[in-house]
């Protein structure tokens, strides 16, 4: 089990970041949130990198690598608040065709969250997918009719409500569902692991330019010390991330669960309190819609409740603790 990035992996990171600070600047970001606003030219670019088939077998067309490098183009893509259906076209590739070129666009539901039929990026999508405990079901996204909400909690990710659970095809059984659910919770992970890192950076950055005083406030050691918590928050959760995509990829070294739990506990709890810190670093004007700070914490906000809550998994941590 080896825990630090090979110089491959590490050049993948690079290869995602530096596309996604190109072709997905914070302006690009923000018009995904408006009326037919998916740039669909961008999304198939963002394919042809092999990013949805990067832990697909070659031979089903996808790039070959394991699920760990997976989740590092995730963090990298959260990182930069890289907006779209980002999990569920990385759960349906090589499942669904046309997803690893990025000609099919997938949208994702787990009946298992309960609540409202709330589904992100559901306008923007050809096929709709829906996972419950007996498997997974899929239809065409224009025979499914809902309601699209007016102002979604984050602005970049649009979500419509169904009127009803849609009528699907079967396309996996109970196993696969399981399995998406694993690993779409820490794909999830990984896209907040990125966001706590993008939120410090923003937030860093900020703070070196910023004057009061004749000074840069990020001389002055309060700040100095809501930073540091903000780097120390996301050293935590990346390794917790990072041990949980190595476990999947080596079921033997330990419980795959509390790993998946874990990485969504800590992943969680750097994105929120990070955002909410490059907020207060920000000032009044934190608080502003022109400020990107915000972006940060609402998309923290959405990807926190993806395949299971914070709750659920903290109950999973404890049960594992409780049986042992």
């Amino acid at each position: 089990m080896d825990l630090q990035p090979t110089d491959d992996q590490a050049a993948l990171v690079e290869m995602i970041s530096n596309f996604s600070a190109d072709r997905f600047a914070i302006e690009t970001v923000r018009s995904f949130g408006d009326p037919n606003g998916f740039d669909r030219s961008r999304w198939t670019e963002l394919a042809a990198l092999g990013t949805f088939g990067i832990a697909v077998p070659e031979e089903q067309g996808g790039v070959g690598l394991n699920f760990i490098d997976a989740v590092l183009v995730h963090e990298a893509l959260g990182t930069a608040l890289v907006p779209g259906p980002l999990v569920a076209a990385t759960l349906a590739s090589g499942v669904v065709d046309g997803v690893i070129d990025g000609s099919v666009v997938p949208c994702i539901i787990d009946l298992g969250d309960g609540g409202p039929l709330a589904i992100e990026n559901f306008r923007s999508s050809d096929v709709l997918l829906v996972v419950d405990d007996a498997g997974i079901g899929i239809v065409e996204s224009a025979d499914v009719l809902g309601n699209d909400v007016a102002h979604s909690t984050d602005p970049t990710t649009p979500v419509t409500i169904l009127t009803n659970p849609p009528k699907t095809n079967p396309l996996g059984d109970a196993e696969l569902a399981r399995q998406w659910r694993q690993r779409g919770s820490l794909l999830a992970s990984a896209q907040l692991s990125g966001n706590s890192s993008g939120s410090t950076l923003l937030a860093v950055e900020y703070a070196k330019e910023r004057e009061q005083f004749g000074r840069p406030i990020g001389s002055f050691q309060g700040l100095k010390h809501l930073l540091a918590d903000s780097w120390i928050r996301t050293e935590v959760a990346r390794s917790s991330v990072w041990a949980a995509g190595v476990t999947i990829d080596e079921p033997e070294v330990g419980s795959i669960d509390r790993a998946v739990a874990g990485a969504r506990l800590t992943a969680a709890r750097a994105a929120t309190e990070n955002a909410k810190t490059c907020v207060q670093v920000h000032g009044g004007m934190g608080f502003t819609w022109e400020v990107d700070a915000h972006l940060f914490l609402k998309r923290a906000w959405v990807l926190e409740t993806q395949f299971g809550s914070i709750d659920d998994a903290a109950e999973i941590v404890a049960d594992l603790y409780a049986t042992r």
